[in-house]
């Protein structure tokens, strides 16, 4: 815990005051995907027993938008698989960097900083159930904020803007989240709507969830709703990623229905919100670094060819404004080569909206 405790070591808090410090945790994510994990919630954890064993100026309580009023000490942090000599997360990931920052709420500033690194061995990073299951992946600015917090400031810098303006939803999200990683669905669904409709809820996230809590539920026609809206959010950022998991070597579906049963719905909305919205797009496939590199390169365009296929079938009109390219292993956002769900968003398929 060497980022924890240099962290809450260069804490100054005001002299003269013997009162606790409030402090919530905002959830640590993986510093590229934004993603939580066993490992993201095991770090977490020790964090507060840290705190409340060693660091008794500070009293530790939920991430809620109560509390929140109060603006309290926010701690925020990223644990991110990097390559260990270039300091980056390309290439081979031998390594975990740990970022945790401490934003005051009352002064809108970072107050402090810790970080280090930390060898993989033994580190779970499969993800929670929530992000194992979502459907789509595209860079979110509240996401993006959250990690610029923490790894694009330092101790006396102001607190990322977006992240700031949006913290009220990201309390709201975390906790649908949390209700989904335990199978409250109903309970879950509407603190995702609830989130929605608060001031910056429009995020991702909300909407993946907003989509995940009604397929559990099996209202099919929700989901289809909730899934063109993911689409549509998609499109008006200029990129969408999907996790469509094919069998090895192949361009065909993985057969388990359990994962690949909503797949046709999903392409039936990309390929309809698509087409109404007018708009052009380039198809990326992408594959995990395992296996030959020219392989995964032919193998990443042999599969978004199969993706425009597909599109092309539901609206012919797709066929003038698409092309397909495959990235191979080029442009990998996790890149640990694990090939399990941890690393799917490695095998995604990347939709750009390009010009016409």
């Amino acid at each position: 815990m060497k980022a924890a405790n240099e962290l809450f070591s260069k804490v100054q808090l005001p002299t003269g005051s013997s009162a606790r410090q409030p402090l919530v945790i905002d959830p640590l994510v993986d510093g590229v995907t934004g993603a939580q994990s066993a490992a993201t919630r095991s770090m977490e954890q020790k964090i507060v027993d840290l705190v409340r064993h060693q660091h008794p100026r500070f009293e530790v309580e939920a991430f809620t938008t109560a509390n929140l009023a109060q603006q309290p000490l926010v701690l925020v942090g990223t644990f991110t698989p990097i390559n260990n000599s270039a300091g980056q997360p390309t290439g081979e990931r031998d390594a975990f960097r740990i970022c945790l920052a401490l934003a005051d709420l009352k002064t809108g500033k970072v107050i402090a900083k810790g970080v280090a690194r930390a060898r993989p061995n033994g580190v779970d990073v499969a993800p929670l159930p929530f992000d194992a299951d979502s459907p789509a992946w595209t860079r979110d600015p509240a996401v993006d904020g959250y990690i610029k917090t923490c790894q694009g400031s330092k101790a006396g810098d102001p607190i990322n803007a977006v992240y700031a303006d949006r913290i009220l939803a990201a309390a709201l999200i975390n906790d649908a989240t949390s209700a989904y990683n335990a199978r409250r669905y109903r309970e879950s669904l509407e603190l995702y709507r609830s989130a929605l409709r608060t001031p910056g809820g429009e995020q991702l996230r909300a909407f993946n969830g907003v989509y995940l809590a009604n397929w559990k539920l099996k209202r099919r026609d929700e989901a289809i709703q909730a899934y063109a809206r993911i689409v549509d959010y998609g499109l008006a950022n200029r990129q969408l990623s999907v996790k469509f998991l094919f069998r090895p070597g192949s361009t065909q579906f993985w057969a388990d229905a359990q994962i690949s049963g909503p797949y046709p719905l999903w392409l039936k909305q990309i390929a309809q919100r698509s087409a109404h919205s007018k708009a052009c797009l380039e198809i990326v496939g992408h594959t995990s670094r395992s296996g030959p590199e020219p392989l995964n390169e032919r193998l990443s365009v042999l599969r978004a060819q199969a993706i425009k296929d597909r599109l092309e079938t539901v609206a012919a009109e797709l066929a003038k404004r698409t092309i397909v390219s495959g990235a191979g292993s080029r442009e990998n956002l996790v890149g640990t080569g694990a090939d399990d769900a941890s690393d799917a968003l490695d095998r995604r398929v990347e939709f750009k909206v390009i010009g016409c």
